[in-house]
Parts: C-alpha cells; sequence; structure tokens
C-alpha cells in the first residue's frame, strides 16, 4: 500500500494505528440462519436466567476426536527466564470423545469419555446423568444440532425418561452453550499441554481434571438477556444484507 500510494511504511503503520485498523488479523464469525432463532434464544436465555423451580439445567456437548498425542522428546521445564517447551512434532496414540454435562448452576461437570460419539454413545451418557442426578429433579439439556442428539434411540430413550427435556440452540449458535467454556478451559490447561503415550493416560488426564474442577467449581454465570441478543443479532443481518446487496451493485456495474 506504501508503494501504491507513494508515502513511507511508517505512515501507512501510523495511519492505521491512529484510525484502530488492524489488516493483519482476521476473525471468523456466521450469522445464524435458523428460522427460529429468536424463540430458542429466548428459551435457552430464560433458562440461564430464570430457571423453573426443581429443574436441573444442564449445558451437553461432545468434545470429539480428542487425540492421545505424545512428543517425540521429552520436554524442558519452566525456570527463571525460559518458558517450558516441547517439540512441534508429536506422534498420535488414539482418540477419544469427552461427553460433558455443565451444571448451569453450581459449574460442576458430569463427564465421560468414550470411543465414539454416535447415538449408542450418547444414551450411554444419558443413562450417566439419570443415574447421578437427584430424582426428585426435572433435568433440562441444552444442546446443539447435531444428528445423534435427535435419532430415533434417542427419541425412544426420551420417552422412557418423562424428566429429561432438550433444548437445541440456534443453528451456528454455539456461543449459546455454555459448556463450551468448559470445553476451552480443558483444552488449555490439561490437553495441549500435555504428552500422552496412550488413550488411556488422557482419558485418566481428562478424568483427573474433572475431578479437580468439581472439587471446587464456578459456575459461569449468563449476563446477556435475549433482548440484547436479539437487536445484535438483527443488526448483524443488516449489516451482511447491505454488503451483500453493494457487492451485486458492483458485479452489475461490471
Amino acid at each position: 500500500m506504501a508503494k501504491a500510494v507513494g508515502i513511507s511504511h511508517s505512515s501507512v503503520q501510523r495511519i492505521w494505528r491512529e484510525a484502530d485498523l488492524k489488516p493483519h488479523l482476521v476473525r471468523t464469525f456466521k450469522v445464524s440462519n435458523d428460522p427460529k432463532f429468536a424463540e430458542k434464544v429466548t428459551e435457552v436465555v430464560g433458562l440461564y436466567m430464570n430457571p423453573p423451580d426443581k429443574v436441573l439445567v444442564l449445558c451437553v456437548d461432545e468434545k470429539s476426536q480428542i487425540q492421545a498425542l505424545d512428543r517425540t522428546q521429552p520436554g524442558l521445564p519452566l525456570k527463571k527466564g525460559r518458558a517450558a517447551t516441547m517439540t512441534h512434532d508429536y506422534k498420535r496414540n488414539g482418540t477419544t470423545t469427552l461427553f460433558a454435562a455443565l451444571n448451569v448452576k453450581t459449574g460442576e461437570v458430569i463427564g465421560k469419555c468414550l470411543p465414539r460419539h454416535r447415538a449408542k454413545e450418547f444414551i450411554t451418557f444419558l443413562n450417566k446423568i439419570d443415574s447421578v442426578v437427584d430424582k426428585v429433579l426435572d433435568v433440562h439439556l441444552i444442546l446443539d444440532n447435531y444428528g445423534t442428539h435427535k435419532t430415533k434411540a434417542v427419541q425412544n430413550w426420551l420417552k422412557r425418561h418423562k424428566r429429561f427435556k432438550m433444548h437445541f440452540i440456534p443453528t451456528s449458535s454455539s456461543w449459546l452453550n455454555l459448556v463450551e467454556r468448559f470445553f476451552v478451559e480443558i483444552t488449555g490447561k490439561k490437553i495441549r499441554r500435555g504428552a500422552f503415550a496412550s488413550v488411556a493416560e488422557l482419558i485418566t488426564a481428562i478424568e483427573d481434571y474433572l475431578s479437580a474442577h468439581n472439587a471446587n467449581p464456578k459456575p459461569f454465570v449468563w449476563t446477556k438477556t435475549a433482548k440484547v441478543i436479539l437487536e445484535k443479532h438483527t443488526r448483524a443481518r443488516a449489516k451482511l444484507q447491505a454488503v451483500k446487496t453493494g457487492n451485486q451493485a458492483l458485479d452489475s456495474e461490471h
């Protein structure tokens, strides 16, 4: 750009800095096109901010295909003036899937590692939830739209377990499921930093993290009202439409 407009490289940098422009950064996003977006957001946020009495609200999802990665050489430990190190390359030793249900009120997590994430494994996890949650409570699950959560086998399980009710977040709205916050934490603090010679070692590390987390849980507090979210979503869709209209106008000119 400096060459194109005939000014120095530092001048371009100064202008971008003063305008708070960061062309070297790109962030991804996706605005949901779910036709029931407003209805689903209102329902889920209502469970976060004003849950019914005698109801346990759990945010459920799977962190699939977690790799048991072992480094090719031992890492060097943290010391004064030097960060801990690990080799850039690794050996793959298999995978596991973590099924997790985050208790919205307490921050505790019910977790189970299973080899795959089919309906069969999901029902196994539902049975675990059913076994550990007090029978006097109804159980409301907040989930994404993954096909495994909606199979005929799952629907039949729900018919036999009347206290369970599912609430699906809108498509392209994983940010609305609070268990994703927990997945970010376990990934950064345990999985990504580890070296695992086997899937069994990886599962043990995950289970140890779950135990430590549940010994001193802290809930993720939802603060955005449905009204605020819907207003922001409306503005985003309007901006996208304006960009689309502008691009179509440019294409017609050429």
